[in-house]
């Protein structure tokens, strides 16, 4: 199946999913037209195959209604996805190599410890970051140098218990900041300055940063509206389109309406915490790393760490990971578009769906 169709793919849905399908997206389609001159022939065959596959271009356009995020998929740029160059991998795998006895390899003497200490996990320990986002601004630094090792299931919930640990004693010594965040930024390209592999966290005072509220109050909008919840229509919308897995219980889908390309979007059960998608965030990652994406970034939402008077109670553990790119493309993935407009995608979300559901767990 292909993005193109998804209007197509949308009507013919049961009742129940095209009613929130309908509730959720806007989707349209057009057409994008030109004329190529004969001295470019030879140039646009090479690159696309044929002057006919650039004359006359589908577009689709889907938007959340709900959250007001939206993505633009050029069916040319789609049908024919971007690879990692095995050249670039190559060179991806010398400079991590080379990259060996970084501070983070000692992080002992190597970084700076938080007033209330390290935390260490079975496969990792914290330190405080130097150059902090907030506050609290901590980071979980991996034991294996190789941010692209092998992750199962047990390492990310490993990860994400050593890192809870740490923003509930961030909490405990800043109980006015209750609001938890982790990343991950694998590699140059995602916006790590550091190669080996490493998560941040962070707490946060006055309200969750703002695309998590954002998020929380559409949330909360919906089921006024529609005496729905949105986690639970947004699954059942891309699980009937066939971008959906369910891992452990975790529900796992390629999303329509991407931050960039190939995102996917992990989403837990109301009320429980991020150990329990661990298994739905391993075989996500799986998925990306089984068609060469090395680049990416990872985000959990979360509820906070303590009651702060708002309503949290249908907040699921979500996380979403998004591919980066070619860490040897010179072009930046992201740019006027994506900052102030809507992101561009050239990755169609339907061939990283059947990556999803076709890669074992590693």
């Amino acid at each position: 199946m292909s993005i193109v169709e998804l209007e197509e793919r949308i009507a013919g849905l049961p009742p129940e999913a095209r009613a929130a399908a309908e509730r959720i997206l806007s989707v349209s389609t057009t057409t994008g037209t030109l004329v190529a001159p004969d001295e470019m022939r030879p140039w646009i065959e090479k690159l696309f195959g044929s002057v006919d596959s650039v004359t006359s271009q589908r577009i689709v356009r889907v938007t959340d209604r709900v959250t007001l995020e939206g993505a633009l998929f050029n069916e040319l740029r789609a049908r024919r996805p971007m690879s990692v160059p095995e050249k670039s991998g190559a060179e991806v795998a010398e400079t991590i190599r080379s990259s060996e006895n970084d501070p983070f390899c000692h992080p002992e003497t190597g970084t700076p410890a938080d007033d209330f200490g390290r935390i260490s996990g079975s496969l990792g320990v914290t330190a405080s970051n130097v150059a902090k986002y907030d506050g609290n601004h901590g980071v979980l630094i991996f034991n294996a140098h190789d941010p692209l090792a092998p992750m199962d299931a047990a390492a990310i919930a490993d990860h994400f218990a050593t890192a809870r640990k740490w923003a509930e004693a961030a909490f405990a010594s800043d109980p006015v900041a209750p609001y938890y965040f982790l990343m991950w930024n694998c590699l140059w390209r995602a916006g790590g300055s550091i190669v080996h592999g490493h998560m941040q966290m962070t707490t946060t005072r006055g309200m969750h940063y703002p695309k998590v509220e954002r998020l929380r109050q559409a949330a909360l909008a919906y089921d006024a509206q529609h005496k729905r919840d949105y986690f639970d229509d947004l699954w059942l919308v891309h699980d009937a389109l066939g971008l959906g897995v369910t891992v452990d219980g975790a529900r796992v889908f390629a999303s329509l309406t991407p931050v960039k390309e190939r995102e996917l979007v992990v989403l837990g059960a109301p009320g429980a915490n991020e150990g329990t998608i661990a298994a739905g965030v391993s075989r996500a990652l799986a998925a990306l790393r089984s068609v060469g994406v090395v680049a990416h970034d990872l985000a959990l939402y979360l509820p906070p760490l303590a009651a702060d008077g708002m309503d949290w109670r249908r907040f699921p553990a979500m996380a979403r990971l998004v591919d980066r790119g070619d860490p040897a493309n010179r072009t930046c993935d992201i740019g006027s578009m994506e900052l102030y407009a809507a992101s561009v995608i050239a990755s169609d979300p339907f061939a990283i769906a059947g990556s999803l559901q076709a890669t074992a767990e590693r």
